[in-house]
């Protein structure tokens, strides 16, 4: 995806190396020219860009990075639910209960959401490892209500030493690991304000196409049908309608 949020192609497979081949083809100036790669907090992802993407700076989505605190806090409730009462989440338990409250936004909820909130962790939170979860959650959010980037890159480390102390569960020091390897990226969003809005559309669009034909199974022909609707092509350039095999 380009800045504009035209799709430039698609490669099969979810490693490195097809989008390292990829790149590999592509002119070394048109390589050298890109300024930034948003990424998703892949590994896979992050190894393209540490090994062709050299010039360009390394940006980790928002949405992402934010999802990342969620599923954290989320593994800690069912975690949390099983070790109190034994079972998976029921309708009628407190953790349950409150699984989307939590994971919404502090600020989208009135007084007496919050007060629903609270007293559905302390009737099924007894050590306060939800609590803890959904405050690092909430920290991470307030990465993004920061406007310096080098405020940003010192919070994010500060948070990232604070939720790896034993003190917290597992899954907060795990989201606490993720932010410490990912600090960097993190902040780069504060001077670039890039994101991986313009690839999560066209992927929907891929997965649309792929929808509308009841599954595709060669790729050759999905690949086509995706660069012609969301490749955006200037059909008075093209002599086929067919591009070229990857």
């Amino acid at each position: 995806i380009v800045g504009d949020g035209r799709l430039l192609d698609v490669v099969e497979g979810r490693d490195a190396l097809g989008a390292c081949r990829w790149l590999a083809q592509r002119p070394t100036g048109w390589v050298d020219a890109i300024g930034y790669v948003t990424l998703d907090l892949s590994g896979a992802y992050r190894l393209v860009a540490d090994t062709m993407l050299a010039n360009a700076v390394q940006v980790a989505d928002p949405f992402h990075v934010v999802r990342i605190a969620n599923e954290r806090l989320d593994d800690t409730r069912r975690r949390v639910q099983n070790e109190t009462l034994g079972h998976r989440g029921r309708k009628r338990d407190p953790l349950y209960r409150a699984r989307k409250l939590l994971v919404l936004a502090d600020e989208r909820l009135d007084d007496d959401g919050r007060q629903r909130r609270q007293g559905l962790l302390r009737a099924g939170d007894p050590r306060g490892e939800v609590a803890d979860a959904w405050t690092a959650k909430e920290a991470v959010r307030g990465i993004y209500q920061l406007d310096d980037p080098d405020v940003a890159l010192e919070w994010t480390n500060e948070l990232a030493d604070t939720l790896t102390d034993p003190a917290y569960g597992p899954e907060v020091q795990q989201l606490g690991r993720t932010l410490r390897r990912w600090a960097a990226q993190i902040a780069a969003w504060h001077r670039s304000r890039a994101t991986n809005g313009p690839t999560e559309a066209a992927n929907n669009l891929a997965k649309r196409i792929k929808r509308v034909a009841f599954g595709m199974t060669d790729f050759v022909h999905w690949r086509v049908r995706v660069l012609l609707y969301a490749g955006r092509p200037d059909w008075t350039k093209l002599a086929t309608i067919t591009p070229a095999t990857p």
